[in-house]
C-alpha cells in the first residue's frame, strides 16, 4: 500500500513550468490533502497549497474560484474512488464473502492513501454545522454500507454466514471496525495500522458470522 507523507513537503522555489489546467487542478486537490493530513483540513489555506506545490496564491483562483471549490473537488474525487471499489467489489465473480474482504481491503488502502478522509468528513464549517461538500462523501459512505450488507446478504444465500443475522447489522460492525482503524491510525499517525491489523480483525469478525452452531 502507498502512504501519503505525515508532513508537508517543501514546495518548489518557483511557479515557472507550465502544466495543463487538468493536472495543475488535480495537482491543488492533492496538495490539499497532504496538507489536510499534516495541519487539519480547517487549517489549510489557498496560501498554504499554493507554496506546497510551487505557485502564486492568484494562480490559484485560476483554477478553482474559491477554497469551498478545492474540497468540492476533493470530496467528488474520493467519492469516486469509493465507487469504484464499491462497483469492483461485485464484479470480480468472487465466492462470497471474497467481495466483501476485497472491498474492506480496498477501503482500507483508501484510507492509507487519503488519511485525510476522516478529518474531512468531520470538519466544521466556520460558522458551525457541516461543509456542503461533505455531503458528497457522506453519500458515498451510505452507498460503501449497502453494499457491504449485500455482500453479507450474498453470502447468507451461499449458506457461508448464518441466515439469522441482520445483514444492516453486520455492515455496521463491519463499517465499525474500519472506522476504529481508521482513528487509531489517525490518532497514533502510524498508518501501517491500516494494513497491519485490518485483515487480522476483519477474519475474527466473520467467523462470528459463519454457519458453525447455527440449529435452524
Amino acid at each position: 500500500m502507498n502512504t501519503l507523507s505525515q508532513t508537508a513537503k517543501p514546495a518548489p522555489a518557483a511557479d515557472a513550468s507550465p502544466s495543463p489546467a487538468g493536472d495543475r487542478k488535480l495537482q491543488i486537490e492533492q496538495a490539499a490533502l497532504d496538507l489536510a493530513y499534516a495541519h487539519g483540513p480547517a487549517a489549510v489555506s489557498t496560501g498554504m497549497i499554493a507554496r506546497q506545490i510551487g505557485l502564486s496564491q492568484p494562480a490559484i483562483y485560476k483554477h478553482f474560484k474559491r477554497k469551498e471549490d478545492i474540497w468540492q473537488a476533493v470530496a467528488a474525487r474520493l467519492a469516486q474512488q469509493i465507487h469504484k471499489n464499491i462497483t469492483a467489489s461485485h464484479n470480480g465473480g468472487l465466492p462470497a464473502p471474497g467481495g466483501l474482504r476485497q472491498l474492506v481491503g480496498a477501503h482500507l488502502e483508501f484510507l492509507q492513501r487519503y488519511p485525510a478522509l476522516p478529518e474531512i468528513m468531520t470538519m466544521r464549517a466556520d460558522a458551525g454545522g457541516k461543509n456542503s461538500f461533505q455531503g458528497i462523501i457522506q453519500a458515498a459512505m451510505r452507498e460503501f454500507h449497502l453494499s457491504l450488507a449485500r455482500h453479507v446478504e450474498l453470502a447468507q444465500k451461499q449458506k457461508r454466514f448464518r441466515k439469522n443475522i441482520c445483514t444492516t447489522d453486520a455492515a455496521t460492525l463491519i463499517l465499525g471496525l474500519i472506522q476504529s482503524l481508521a482513528l487509531r491510525s489517525l490518532v497514533s499517525r502510524d498508518l501501517d495500522i491500516l494494513a497491519n491489523d485490518g485483515e487480522r480483525l476483519l477474519e475474527l469478525l466473520l467467523a462470528g458470522f459463519q454457519q458453525y452452531g447455527e440449529s435452524t
